[in-house]
């Protein structure tokens, strides 16, 4: 079975999952056919279908992780937003954190450079066995990663983990994190590992 990422340019810089599901069953609804998105869909031979106004990247499973990685890549570097249906998740082009070379790595093997809040936000909202864990990376620098249970752990010079009690306060710290702010470090508990 294969699997599918949907990739369109918009005039909004955020578009929800809401509108983004919708787009993307209107667009498999209709029929393939010339679009605007020509360059983009060169990029991915073999994979890309033109729809009018969308391209339609195909890929098997076992190929997933590189294909996907380098469609955010490409969707991000022209500006359009990508809708992955499998994991109900919108790649859109902002708002952004403030480290340009940070990037979102996942348990399911997504890797996102510069990934807009909103999906880091929506990501978070998805862990589980079978998605064990979501980190916001600066390589070299410093990092956070959270896994089921809410175990927080940060990592800037030495490591310091955290028991977290819910989610919004994981997504909190998250979203502090990729501002370039620390309030997540005097709110909770911290054991040094």
């Amino acid at each position: 079975m294969s699997v599918e990422l949907m990739c369109w340019a918009a005039a909004e810089q955020s578009i929800s999952r809401d509108r983004a599901r919708a787009r993307y069953l209107a667009v498999r609804e209709g029929g393939p056919g010339g679009s605007l998105l020509a360059a983009f869909a060169k990029e991915f031979p073999g994979h890309a279908v033109e729809y009018p106004d969308a391209v339609l990247v195909t890929m098997e499973p076992e190929e997933m992780d590189e294909v996907s990685n380098r469609v955010f890549a490409a969707a991000a570097a022209q500006g359009l937003v990508c809708y992955d249906p499998q994991r109900d998740l919108v790649h859109n082009r902002g708002p952004l954190g403030v480290y340009p070379e940070m990037q979102l790595h996942t348990g399911d093997g997504m890797i996102v450079v510069n990934p807009d809040l909103g999906l880091v936000r929506d990501f978070l909202g998805t862990l589980s066995p079978g998605n064990p864990f979501a980190a916001l990376v600066v390589f070299g620098q410093h990092f956070i990663q959270v896994s089921p249970g809410y175990e927080l752990e940060y990592k800037e010079g030495f490591m310091r983990r955290a028991m977290v009690g819910d989610l919004e306060e994981v997504r909190r710290a998250f979203a502090e994190y990729a501002n370039g702010e620390r309030g997540f470090l005097d709110r909770h508990d911290w054991v040094r590992v």
